[in-house]
């Protein structure tokens, strides 16, 4: 028999509403030093992407990187597994 709170962890819905949560409690724009960290990248191939992107913006000497946009940007990076379907299930 599960427990009460081994039932509320295996709940997938209550998961979810977890995880959307915590995607709305994330920062939407990133300073420089912040975003470098957050995806691993020098600053001037940052600076390069976010502004092919346009998901720079400038406010009063701070320069800030929407996350929305630049996810969406590095999207069209994204390469398909090239193992064989039997492989990925090992």
């Amino acid at each position: 028999m599960l427990s009460d709170k081994t039932k509320a962890y295996y709940d997938l819905k209550k998961r979810n509403e977890v995880r959307e949560s915590a995607k709305k409690l994330r920062r939407q724009f990133l300073r420089y030093k912040d975003a470098e960290i957050v995806y691993s990248m020098s600053h001037k191939l940052l600076f390069e992407h976010a502004s092919k992107a346009g998901a720079i913006y400038r406010m009063e000497g701070t320069v800030l990187i929407n996350r929305d946009i630049f996810d969406e940007y590095l999207e069209q990076f994204h390469e398909p597994s090239t193992l064989a379907p039997m492989e990925v299930l090992e």
